[in-house]
């Protein structure tokens, strides 16, 4: 895994990563989202979802758990995930996930909610982590796997 980092001046700019990440999904893709509350992982999220046609801005799946979002809605399937609230990592299969991580794209908040299971469940993952520095401004760290070389990281 290739471990990187860079800082991003504020949410407008953490949503145009996203852009730039939303030009390089495929079906199959899981990205981790990971970062103290408020420190941009639902930014990046609205800026994946609106480079791939999504009109309105995309709510926080915080209290639904998940948001699935189909085409015609936007070009591929994708599911935001927000595990903050998910108190028992054996839950997960209840959301579904697994399935629609191979017909679609995963957008995982919180991802540390699953422990040891995510390493098991998604270990292709593009894992990005995310600091609140002064000034509002953001770190942002990545692990990207050996299939993300050519797509990650942002230019």
């Amino acid at each position: 895994m290739i471990e990187q980092e860079i800082i991003l001046k504020d949410a407008v700019e953490t949503e145009q990563v996203g852009h730039y990440l939303g030009q390089q999904l495929k079906i199959g893709d899981v990205i981790t989202l990971s970062g103290d509350l408020g420190s941009g992982k639902t930014s990046l999220a609205r800026g994946v979802l609106a480079e791939l046609g999504l009109e309105e801005e995309a709510p926080s799946p915080s209290f639904a758990l998940m948001i699935a979002y189909e085409p015609p809605e936007i070009i591929l399937p994708v599911a935001h995930v927000d595990l903050y609230r998910l108190d028992n990592a054996a839950d997960i299969r209840e959301l579904g996930l697994d399935e629609f991580g191979m017909e679609g794209i995963l957008l995982i908040e919180w991802p540390e909610r699953l422990g040891d299971k995510l390493e098991h469940l998604w270990p292709q993952s593009l894992r990005l982590h995310f600091d609140i520095l002064e000034n509002n401004m953001r770190r942002l760290t990545w692990q990207a796997p050996h299939d993300w070389e050519k797509r990650w990281p942002p230019l």
